[in-house]
Order: C-alpha cells, then structure tokens, then sequence
C-alpha cells in the first residue's frame, strides 16, 4: 500500500478538524448536563463523554479509511484490539485528560492521528473547553508540511522558535516525576515552566511558546500521537532520551520515557 499523497493527508485533516469539533461539543454538552464517573479495569476513570466522542470519531473515521485498522483508547478498555500487520493506523484518545474534564477544567483535548509506518503523519488535537483546534499534517518523509491553530474564526501557522537562552518547559498537571524532572533541568536555565493537562502540552512546544516537555511517566500511544504529528509538522521532534524518534506499534502501545522539543 502507497502512503497517502500530502494533499489527501490535507482533505482527511480537513474533515476532521470538523469531527473533532462535533466530537468537542458531544462532551460539552455531556458537561453541562451532568455525568457518572466510572472506573476501568485499569484504576483511571471514564464517563461517558468518553464513550461518546470516541463513537462519533470513529463512525467518521470507518466512513472514509475503511481499509486502515482503528485504535482507540475505550475500545482497547473494552477488549477490542485490532489485528494487523505493518505499522499503518489511526490513533484514537477522544477525551484525553478525562481527570481534568471531571474537574471541570478546559486541559483536555479529542486527539486523532494517523499513523504511517510508524511516523505520525497526520494529528488534531482539538481542546473544546479552551476553543483551539491544532492540526498537523507532513508527509513521511516531511517534505511537505502544514500545521495551524484555529481560535473562533482565526487560523494561524504554527511553527517552532529557536531554543533560547533561557528556556520555557511544558509539564504535566497530574503526571510529572519530580525528581526526573528536576534532573532534566539541570542542564537549562529556565525563563518559566507551565504546567498543564493533555496532550496541549505538545501544541505549545509546535506554537513556540515552550522549548521542551519531557515525560518521564508511562503513556500510551493514543496519548501522544496526534500532538507529535501536531509538532512534527510544525518543526519539532518527539524522541526517547537516546535520540531515536518516538515510533508507534509498539508492544501494548506502551512508550516510555521521551522528550518533546522545538528547534535547537
């Protein structure tokens, strides 16, 4: 199978900038009327706005790529594992920060990627309570590049910023390994550090308004790759601390630790 061409990576991002949105506004409303929280099998919660936006995610999803396999966060809870071979796919977390939507903050995010061969080649990342909707979209060998920001009815390019002297961080809200990450900033002088919830975290570095988010705590693949594809569009990089590129498909679609960043 030939990887999809940029331009039909620009239309599929085209329709789900729009299904993200629609995806946003399931769980506001789901938000605004009131909700359980329940508890997988693994400890962390679910509710259903959960379930909802990942249904109507995946419907578009199937409609227009029937032929690429699907993971997807609740689906994979529920045992719903995909066979395939090869390293193409999509990439599905349709409330990531689910603490932080029952919280009722606005750092959570509807995420979709496509994966191909192992490199995100295309994300959304769309944070309904904070109205942004990234996109990032770069051929395999990324020779071909958009990523943007809309804001209401503003959209913006997004690019990296040369690392400055003294360097802003991007940290987690709920996740962060203190002593690891007091380790990292050793090395830097640092100007400020924003914490943060999600998969936002990526967008800032691919906006220019961070240099760096290390993660030291586990993820899963569907929590990191569209705002990868978001920042690998935008002229970043997301790699394991030995300097290899963050790949996808791996065993349990488990990554380890890796750090996120802009231009040197």
């Amino acid at each position: 199978m030939h990887a999809p061409s940029f331009d039909v990576l620009s239309g599929w991002a085209d329709k789900l900038i729009a299904t993200t949105e629609s995806a946003g506004r399931a769980i506001m409303d789901v938000r605004a009327r009131g909700f359980e929280t329940m508890t997988k099998a693994d400890s962390s919660p679910v509710t259903e706005a959960d379930r909802i936006a990942e249904a109507i995610v995946v419907a578009e999803i199937e409609r227009f790529t029937p032929r690429f396999p699907i993971v997807a966060e609740e689906r994979m809870a529920e045992g719903t594992v995909p066979a395939f071979e090869g390293k193409s796919f999509w990439l599905i977390d349709a409330l990531d920060g689910t603490k932080e939507f029952i919280k009722r903050g606005t750092d959570f995010t509807v995420n979709v990627a496509l994966i191909w061969d192992g490199v995100p080649v295309l994300g959304i990342v769309h944070a309904p309570a904070r109205a942004e909707t990234y996109a990032g979209i770069a051929d395999p060998e990324g020779s071909r590049r958009r990523a943007e920001v809309r804001r209401a009815t503003e959209t913006k390019p997004l690019a990296t910023r040369r690392r400055p002297d003294k360097v802003v961080i991007a940290g987690s809200r709920s996740h962060e390994v203190v002593d690891e990450m007091n380790k990292f900033l050793e090395a830097y002088e640092v100007a400020e550090r924003i914490v943060v919830g999600s998969s936002i975290k990526f967008c800032l570095v691919a906006e220019g308004l961070a240099d760096f988010y290390p993660r030291f705590g586990p993820t899963s693949e569907w929590d990191t790759a569209a705002g990868h594809a978001v920042l690998r569009a935008a002229g970043g990089r997301v790699h394991c601390f030995d300097g290899v590129e963050l790949a996808y498909n791996k065993p349990r679609f488990l990554n380890g630790r890796f750090l996120a960043e802009g231009r040197a």
